[in-house]
Order: structure tokens, then C-alpha cells, then sequence
């Protein structure tokens, strides 16, 4: 993606050659001419001269095993390609071919697809002999493309693995078509090899990073029964920390004495330190800008250090005492109380404007997280925070400690762009004012899903819904006006400004509440393979009882671009309020990186 300045101009090619292309195919559909189309390198770069008239011959050459292995895919095993250049077959060309200068050379490619192959009988033998066909995607009679075969081969190679057999393998994959009544018959023979436990762990590559540390948190424990599954996941685990640029786990290619499978675990370290810089952009929460430095691997074994520091809402307002700013430091240390624990601890300090209330915060935190299970973790802790807050109930100082807790359970496979699967959370955050000796506890609960309508992810269900309540103190007032609810802005009901929505007294000044509901829909829609459209509509409430009560529920709609990036897509909301506020905002941009939820 080439966000600032021009594209770099096309490498010059070493003596060109240049060709005018004929492709015909005979037979087939639109979907097939494309796919060798896709395959043909001469017909994807027809404008580019190639490198040498030898370049062109080695290229139509490739050209026709590529056309070849697109028709097979396609179970066009009768199909043939025939390549002429400068009216010579290929096959019929010297070893250093030379054609005339200065003009574009002619190549001819005409493929014949002839017919459809299906399949005809499928033999699983060896120890895959009790297997269906069919399971694997191989009924008699059914679709014959070569990467059907291809795929069948793979996922029986997939599930000996998984029955703890790190060496299987398949043997014979044997296709032979049979042009008089175009069927395909398929032979596939593979040997499963014992059952195995994971044997010994070793580590390569770390330079500052402990070895022993990367074996531990891999969690690739001797003794533990083989799961590819289980290697896969401890990549990622360990590629996760941070401290890597690449991860690789290696089994060895035959069993120890023992009768257990060592593995190699790969590594190579990238840059320790780093730094940054970000954005974003509302109409109605103004600029934000933050910087970051960090340190990922402190004291040896992927410990973090991160201060930061950001000013917010830059544009909302001209004063610079009503920004607001905030820094922190924050330190995580993976594998603290186990592989699967994380301990962190912060130190933040924030000046806060916004419409509801003024405040200066400092707080210190520290807690750990557990994963529980690839998809489900729980984290507690406890902070201490004290906060000078001015409000629509006057000045008031308070010094809260409280112990959060969290539960999360999330299934989803992409978390930038999620398209299938789920994320529940729950949290509960008992507090105790000690300037004014008051309990209080909030508990909150969201729960998003995703649901793909077609098979390409082209169009993407996804909804969300949260609420929360708080319980405790004789009044309001006794609640620190930061720990109170309010909805608005990018991250919930769009349209509104940043902490809109909320209770208000007589005189309109915004209280904040005890309790909320808010939920988002959108239709995430893939117009190419990087621009997609997304229209949507948020909702939300919030409530001076702890009780949602909807008697001032607010509607947001509205719609999005994004981008599509490799670190995820870019996106551009923009939303009006349904029922806006009189006086109040009524309308928002938003952009961010990443889906809204």
C-alpha cells in the first residue's frame, strides 16, 4: 500500500522482447477461461516485454504445464495446449531460440478443454483401508479436479497426525483417467506409524531470549500426546510474545529410543525496542494522537515495558487546559505463575475534559491473566486510584480501590476482521471510596457475533450487545463521575458525541448513570478484494437507576468504507442520530484501524 509519494516505476528488463498474445480456449465456461487465464504468466503481464527471447520460450513453456494444471483442477483431464511462437510449435524450437527484432513477437496459446471427468472408482488402502471416500470428499461419481484429490490426500494426512501419529504419511497417490468413459479413478495409500508422545524439546536461534523460557511457554511438554494442533497453537503462542520475527516448529523425522518424537522449536529474534505513533479522527471526539516507546524483552524472557502518552479531543476545543492527556506505564510478564499466566502492572495519570465532567486521575494497578483454554480467559487484580473530579455535582475529591475481575470467552479466528465465531465477556469491579467510605460495584457483560452468508467472507453479519450496571453508594455523587455509564462516539452509538448520552438534570448537565444498554448491527459488504461497504445501526440507553429503563433510548445509523490492509482495515463511519439531542451533535465521521467491533 503505498500511502505517500508516486509508485515505483517498473524495473527495467535485461534485453527485451516483446510479444502480441492469441489465447483461445475451445470448450468450457466463463469460470474455466478465467482460471487459465489467472494461470497463463504471458497473458497476466501481456503489456510487460519479457527478459530474452529465451525468456520468452522458458515462459510459454511454463505457461503450458500452468494451463495444463489449471485444466486438471478443473477435471479436464482430455484437455490439451498447444504453443506456437512465430508460427513455430514450441516443441519444435532450438535450444537458444532467436526471433526477429523490432517487432512484437506472435504467440499463440489454444487450449482445447474437452469434457468433464468425474470420478469413477476410489481406493483408500494401507492403514486408511476402513475409511469412506465420501467423507473425504471422494464419492463415485463425484467432482474430480485434481485439488480435490489433492485435498482428500491432505485431510487423511491430517487425521492420522491427529490420532497422535507424527509419522504418517501418504505413500501412493495414484490418478488414472479413463478417456472412453471420462472418469477418473483414484488410489491413495498411506502409513499411519505409531502413536507417539511428544519427546524431547529443543530451542534454536534465541540470543537474548531464554531458550528454557521459550520451551516452557510453548507448553510442547515431553511426555504430553503428539497434536499437530497442539505444535500449531504453540507457534502462534510463542510468534504472540512479540519478541520473534519468525517461529518454527520442526519434528524430528524418526522416533527416539523411548518411542517418543522430539521437535525443534525455531526461532529467530527481531528488534527488542520500539517506538510509534498513531491517530484518530472523529467530528464529534475531535483528534486524538499518541506516541509509544517500548522494550519487549526487559530482563531475558519476554518481559514488556511501554510508556505512552496521548492528547485527545485537539480541534473539539481551542483551549489547551480542556484537552485531554494521559500517560502511563505499563509492564507485562508472560509465564509469571505458569505458562498460561501473564502478569501486568501500570502506572497512569490522566487530565480529563470532557462534556460530563473534569477530572485529574492517578492510578496504579496490578493483576494477572489466565488462559483457561485456547478461547477462554479470566484475569483479576486490584488498582487504586484518586481522582480530583469536578461535575454537575460539584468538587470532589476520591480515592477508590477496587478489585476487577474478567471472564472472556472468544472464538474468533481473525480479531481485526473477524467474519465467523464469537466474543463473550463478563466483568465485575467491587470498589470501596475511602474518602467517603463508600461500596459500590459495577458489573458489565457484551457479547459479539459474526456470521458469514457466503463462502468467500464477501458478506458478513456481525451484531453486539452490551450492558452494565452499577450497585452501591447512597447517591450519584458518591460514584466517581469516571466510573459512571455514558454512551456516544466511535466506540458505541454513533452519531452522538463522545459521552452524549446519558442522564442530565433539570438545567442539562450530564450526570452520567448507573446502568446501559447498547447494541451495533452491521452488514459488512466485500465490493473488491479491498474495498468493502459496511451499513449499520447502533443503539443505546443509559439510565439513573440501576435498572435500564429505555425511556431515553437513543438510535445511531449510518455508513462505513474500509480498506482492506495487511494489519487490518481501515475505516471511515459516518453517522447521524435518529433522535438526536436538541442542540446536540448531529452528525459523525469516525476513522480508525480495524472493525468498530
Amino acid at each position: 500500500m503505498n500511502l505517500f509519494g508516486s509508485e515505483d516505476e517498473t524495473p527495467d528488463v535485461i534485453d527485451p522482447v516483446r510479444f502480441a498474445l492469441s489465447l483461445t480456449v475451445n470448450g468450457g465456461d466463463e469460470d474455466l477461461k478465467s482460471a487459465i487465464e489467472n494461470a497463463s504468466r504471458l497473458y497476466q503481464g501481456k503489456d510487460q516485454p519479457v527478459s530474452g527471447d529465451l525468456g520468452l520460450a522458458v515462459t510459454a513453456r511454463d505457461d503450458r504445464d500452468r494451463i495444463l494444471a489449471a485444466l486438471y483442477e478443473n477435471a479436464r483431464y482430455g484437455g490439451t495446449v498447444e504453443v506456437t511462437i512465430a508460427g513455430t510449435n514450441l516443441d519444435n524450437l532450438p535450444p537458444d531460440p532467436v526471433f526477429a527484432d523490432g517487432v512484437a513477437v506472435p504467440v499463440s496459446i489454444v487450449v482445447d478443454a474437452g469434457p468433464v471427468f468425474r470420478l469413477g472408482t476410489v481406493r483408500f488402502e494401507g492403514d486408511i483401508a476402513n475409511r469412506n471416500p465420501a467423507t473425504y470428499g471422494l464419492p463415485e461419481g463425484g467432482e474430480a479436479g485434481s485439488a480435490v484429490i489433492l485435498k482428500a490426500a491432505e485431510r487423511l494426512l491430517a487425521d492420522l497426525k491427529e490420532e497422535g501419529r507424527p509419522l504418517a504419511e501418504i505413500t501412493q497417490r495414484t490418478v488414472v483417467a479413463d478417456h472412453a468413459t471420462n472418469t477418473v479413478d483414484v488410489t491413495i495409500v498411506a502409513k499411519g506409524g505409531s502413536i507417539a508422545d511428544v519427546g524431547d524439546v529443543s530451542v534454536k536461534g534465541t540470543e537474548s531470549v531464554d531458550a528454557g523460557f521459550v520451551a516452557d511457554y510453548s507448553r510442547l511438554n515431553a511426555g504430553k500426546p503428539y497434536s499437530p494442533e497442539d505444535i500449531r497453537r504453540a507457534a502462534e503462542r510463542l510468534r504472540q510474545l512479540g519478541v520473534f520475527s519468525s517461529v518454527t516448529i520442526k519434528e524430528a523425522t524418526q522416533l527416539a529410543p523411548n518411542g517418543t518424537i522430539p521437535m525443534t522449536i525455531q526461532v529467530s529474534e527481531g528488534k527488542m525496542r520500539y517506538f510509534g505513533v498513531g491517530a484518530q479522527v472523529s467530528t464529534t471526539d475531535g483528534v486524538g494522537l499518541q506516541g509509544y516507546w517500548g522494550h519487549r524483552n526487559l530482563f531475558g524472557r519476554a518481559e514488556s515495558l511501554r510508556i505512552e502518552g496521548s492528547v485527545n479531543r485537539i480541534g473539539e476545543t481551542k483551549e489547551l487546559d480542556k484537552l485531554d492527556y494521559s500517560t502511563a506505564l505499563l509492564f507485562s510478564k508472560p509465564g509469571a505463575f505458569g505458562p498460561a499466566s501473564t502478569f501486568t502492572a501500570s502506572v497512569k495519570a490522566s487530565l480529563l475534559d470532557p462534556d460530563a465532567y473534569k477530572a485529574t486521575i492517578f492510578s496504579g494497578a496490578a493483576g494477572a491473566t489466565f488462559e483457561l483454554s485456547d478461547r477462554d480467559t479470566a484475569s483479576g487484580g486490584a488498582d487504586l486510584t484518586y481522582a480530583t473530579i469536578t461535575d454537575a455535582f460539584g468538587k470532589r475529591n476520591y480515592l477508590t480501590a477496587s478489585v476487577p475481575l474478567e471472564y472472556v470467552r472468544d472464538t474468533r479466528t481473525d480479531k481485526l476482521n473477524p467474519t465467523d465465531g464469537y466474543r463473550i465477556s463478563v466483568n465485575a469491579r467491587p470498589s470501596y471510596e475511602i474518602e467517603a467510605g463508600t461500596i459500590f460495584s459495577s458489573f458489565e457483560t457484551s457479547a459479539a457475533g459474526y456470521y458469514s452468508i457466503d463462502a468467500e467472507n464477501k458478506f458478513v453479519l456481525a451484531g453486539k450487545i452490551a450492558a452494565g450496571t452499577l450497585v452501591g453508594g447512597s447517591g450519584l455523587a458518591d460514584i466517581p463521575a469516571d466510573r459512571r455509564f455514558y454512551l456516544g462516539g466511535g466506540g458505541s452509538v454513533r452519531g452522538y458525541a463522545y459521552q452524549e448520552i446519558s442522564p442530565r438534570r433539570a438545567d442539562g448537565a450530564i450526570t452520567g448513570g448507573r446502568s446501559y444498554v447498547s447494541g451495533s448491527v452491521e452488514g459488512r459488504i466485500a465490493v473488491t478484494e479491498t474495498i468493502g461497504v459496511v451499513p449499520f445501526a447502533d443503539f443505546g440507553t443509559v439510565s439513573a437507576g440501576s435498572t435500564p429503563d429505555f425511556s431515553e433510548l437513543r438510535v445511531g445509523a449510518g455508513v462505513g468504507l474500509r480498506y482492506a490492509t495487511p494489519f487490518g482495515p481501515i475505516r471511515l463511519d459516518v453517522a447521524v442520530p435518529l433522535n438526536p439531542y436538541p442542540g446536540g451533535t448531529s452528525y459523525g465521521i469516525y476513522a480508525g484501524i480495524g472493525q468498530s467491533f
